[in-house]
């Protein structure tokens, strides 16, 4: 008899977990969604970035993630795509914080178009984080091989853990803002420097991530 979660996945959950609670840059998009677009706008963030895990998974399980271990110039390519859309999200949540008018109830009736905006945006932001790669690149190899499941089985498992991961924490992020905005109320400064905040979350984060994950790329002469 199959058991329904064996210890492997305990100890991969444990260290998914433990990356995501992190803050970064999923975080602070769905900190942000939540706060323009509300509950339902934090919620569709998540959503996005949950497609986005089961994307990273089916990229480690392929084997392609492995890549950029051997060719550096392709990781850093990422990185700079990375952080440079980073930047771009905070210059926007930074423009967005001089338009607040604090109305309570505005951000939950957010138009479908500005929702599909938030998952795609949202999607993206996790499909060019680079602690996400880092992580696939790191974790995965030994979790993908399993004696009682398949590649494909073993890669579904992973995927329902992230999905579920990203679920309960990025969500309990998205209600704890949007709980807060209705709070608030109309208080526009409060919105104001919260997205204020964010957007600073966002281009520090690119820059440290520039800083800390580049990888020398060596140069044949």
């Amino acid at each position: 008899m199959t058991p329904a979660a064996s210890p492997d996945l305990w100890l991969f959950f444990i260290l998914v977990f433990g990356i995501i609670v992190l803050p970064g840059m999923d975080m602070a998009f769905v900190a942000g969604s939540a706060l323009t677009g509300g509950l339902r706008g934090g919620l569709i963030a998540v959503a996005g970035i949950v497609v986005a895990g089961i994307v990273h998974v089916a990229v480690g399980a392929s084997g392609i993630a492995a890549l950029l271990v051997w060719w550096p110039a392709a990781f850093n390519i990422l990185l700079l795509a990375g952080a440079g859309y980073m930047v771009w999200i905070g210059v926007t949540l930074w423009r967005a914080s001089h338009a607040v008018h604090g109305a309570a109830g505005a951000a939950d009736t957010t138009a479908p178009t500005a929702l599909r905006t938030i998952f795609g945006r949202a999607a993206l932001t996790c499909l060019l984080n680079p602690k996400a790669y880092a992580f696939t690149l790191a974790v995965f190899p030994a979790f993908l091989r399993s004696a009682e499941y398949t590649l494909v089985e073993q890669a579904v498992r992973m995927s329902a853990v992230i999905a579920g991961t990203q679920a309960l924490v990025y969500g309990a992020v998205a209600v704890f803002v949007a709980s807060a905005r209705h709070w608030a109320g109309a208080s526009e400064r409060g919105q104001r420097w919260t997205l204020r905040g964010v957007s600073a979350t966002l281009m520090v984060g690119a820059v440290l991530t520039l800083l800390l994950a580049w990888r020398p790329v060596a140069i044949a002469g």
